[in-house]
């Protein structure tokens, strides 16, 4: 018997396991599909240092008219599907407010600070170097006043936080990504960040560091936890029942549907996201975001990568990439993109928190059921380093950084 089960095999289950074995624990992790096939590995792949402020929901006017009017493609929704996400939105747009926002950034920094480092070793142990680059990505501005001001922000994090980062016009950003037809009006360079050609290749990469350590891996429904018979907890596999002293949940968006039924409230923002790749015939050197219109193009492994920013879309797993069309059209404003790499979009969900912060610690109302979800964005860039806090809480250790603001207590 293990000593403890790990539900969900993405970055957040990974990163868990493998801080728990690190500190002797005996670790068994469940999940339906093999590790790293869902939002671990459809992203961006950015391991980012330099977002140390969550990202909140805008609160002026005109953005929020521009969200609603559909002229901001960073953010889309079906009108249908807003009544099911009305209660996070509005408790989303109550955490944004800034004095709960500059909370909110004392704890995530706190996090995000720790984040290349906890990665850094992980991908040593797994002999994963291949897979990084470090030196960082850039932000493409098209509008100059914009650009003005998100270079004099940039600069005042920079400070604050001890982060690098470099201001280009146009001729240095055309210089640096020949790939670019168009540089806009300039850039911001943030050379804090990692980025990864292959997300899912990387979870893989983890996932071989947790077996080398006989770490054991059973494809099962995580919906059939439940207490076991004189104490800890029980999942159904495909080779049977498995029991543990402690189980974790680490599933992500699907972790309210399992601890409703317990009682437990989770009002989690579920966003869908898109990606596609594509046969450009000049690669960029480093990830670029369109900070216009809320995409990413990334040089990946399989293509340059296009992902999208947020969709609020109903439980239905149909797919409607009306932002990845857009984002199309406009990359191909920038650069050549190409043939597209596959037949049709690749489709996931960010599990996002309204307080913008990760769900970490022990269950609130349950001996031995612990919390590792609600990452938002971030649970690529963040698995590693929340799965130390969750550990070192599991261990009694003390914890590297404040726990409090990322207790499963919050959720009332």
């Amino acid at each position: 018997m293990a000593d403890i089960l790990v539900l969900g095999a993405g970055m957040a289950g990974l990163g868990a396991a493998l801080q728990l074995q690190r500190r002797g624990h005996d670790v068994a992790i469940v999940d339906r599909r093999p590790p790293g096939r869902e939002t671990s590995y459809g992203n961006a792949g950015i391991i980012q240092a330099e977002a140390m402020e969550p990202y909140a929901m805008p609160r002026g006017m005109a953005a929020l008219l521009r969200i609603a009017r559909g002229r901001d493609n960073s953010v889309h929704y079906d009108a249908g599907a807003l009544p099911g996400h009305l209660g996070p939105l509005l408790r989303y747009w109550w955490h944004s407010g800034p004095a709960r926002h500059a909370r909110a950034t004392d704890a995530y920094s706190g996090l995000i600070s720790r984040a290349t480092a906890e990665h850094g070793a992980l991908i040593a142990e797994a002999g994963a170097e291949a897979l990084v680059t470090r030196e960082g990505f850039r932000e493409l501005y098209r509008d100059e006043s914009a650009f003005t001001a998100a270079a004099g922000l940039a600069e005042g994090l920079a400070a604050r936080f001890g982060l690098h980062v470099s201001v280009l016009d146009a001729e240095g950003l055309r210089a640096a990504e020949p790939a670019l037809r168009s540089g806009g009006v300039g850039a911001v360079h943030w050379r804090d960040p990692w980025t990864v050609s292959d997300p899912g290749g990387l979870v893989a990469a983890y996932a071989g560091l947790f077996a080398a350590r006989r770490g054991h891996f059973a494809e099962g429904d995580a919906s059939s936890l439940a207490p076991a018979p004189g104490g800890g907890w029980k999942v159904e596999t495909i080779d049977g029942p498995l029991q543990a002293k402690l189980a974790v949940v680490a599933l992500g968006p699907w972790s309210p549907a399992l601890l409703g039924p317990m009682g437990y409230r989770v009002p989690m923002l579920r966003k869908r996201g898109y990606h596609m790749h594509y046969r450009a015939p000049i690669r960029l050197n480093l990830p670029l975001l369109d900070a216009a219109h809320g995409y990413v193009m990334a040089p990946m492994a399989k293509g340059l990568r296009i992902t999208t920013g947020a969709e609020l879309a109903g439980s239905e797993p149909s797919a409607n990439p009306v932002q990845l069309r857009r984002a199309e059209r406009l990359a191909g404003e920038l650069l050549t993109l190409g043939a597209p790499v596959e037949n049709a979009a690749w489709m996931g969900t960010r599990p996002c928190m309204p307080d913008m912060l990760p769900v970490v610690g022990a269950a609130p109302r349950h001996d031995g059921l612990w919390f590792h979800f609600g990452h938002g964005h971030q649970g690529f860039t963040l698995g590693p380093t929340t799965g130390r806090l969750l550990a070192e809480l599991i261990g009694g250790e003390t914890p590297f950084t404040d726990p409090l603001p990322f207790s499963p207590a919050r959720l009332g």
